[in-house]
């Protein structure tokens, strides 16, 4: 049987997924948030012209993450590779379908996903975009600002191209630097994040850091989805009753 292979297609508009189907605890985003200003950083080692295929590179392909309940918002995040970023950055204290829908917000009330404007855009405006009914996120301030950066860093350091974060990475170890660096990027989000390259969309390294207890990158229904969050909601309890 034909190996089922992907590649990114790369426009000034940002990264797509392109290719034939086939078969800890959270921090404070007070405490992670930055500013949401670019930042002057070294170019990435090893990294390479757009779009090449790198032995981390991608070869499967969902025509949806199921994460949000929302056609268009689980197709967003798995077409785009900046809008699965930007939901895991946004992945902290709020469900997981508040998170994962940020990304169609924000390109609604803005006009765009693409990092380069993002990140180019008056932190003012990003900001209002996050607050403006139904907020993005019950810390619009501080996330606004951490995507902002994320938009810049995306911009400086992959030329505006997210899928490079593990399309250019030599290894797991790389991968982990690369995602390590990104904010609001704990261990915990590194895992989880893994998990979803991993087994959806088949990035061989990203099985180096994948966990082996249930993660997002499990989740392939809504049914999943809510059986996810129940024990994830479970396991909140546990912990809480533990510390008191």
């Amino acid at each position: 049987m034909a190996t089922t292979r992907a590649s990114w297609e790369t426009s000034c508009s940002g990264a797509r997924w392109s290719g034939t189907g086939g078969s800890g605890r959270a921090s404070s985003p007070a405490n992670n948030a930055s500013c949401g200003c670019a930042r002057s950083r070294k170019p990435v080692a090893g990294s390479s012209s757009r779009g090449r295929l790198s032995p981390v590179a991608t070869k499967t392909k969902p025509d949806r993450l199921h994460y949000t309940g929302n056609d268009e918002a689980d197709r967003l995040i798995a077409d785009e590779p900046f809008a699965l970023l930007m939901g895991f950055a946004l992945d902290q204290q709020v469900p997981v379908p508040t998170a994962f829908s940020g990304p169609l917000k924000l390109k609604q009330r803005l006009g765009t996903l693409d990092p380069g404007k993002i990140a180019a855009t008056d932190p003012a405006k990003v900001e209002a975009a996050f607050r403006e009914k139904p907020a993005i996120h019950r810390f619009p301030g501080n996330m606004a600002r951490r995507v902002q950066e994320l938009a810049a860093i995306v911009t400086s350091e992959y030329g505006s191209d997210a899928a490079r974060l593990w399309t250019d990475s030599s290894d797991g170890a790389d991968l982990h630097r690369r995602l390590s660096e990104l904010p609001g990027f704990g261990e915990m989000t590194i895992k989880s994040l893994s998990a979803v390259l991993a087994k959806r969309f088949g990035v061989e390294a990203a099985r180096e850091l994948a966990p082996t207890h249930p993660t997002l990158g499990d989740v392939d229904s809504p049914e999943a989805l809510e059986a996810y969050q129940a024990k994830k909601r479970a396991w909140k309890a546990q912990l809480k009753a533990r510390q008191q």
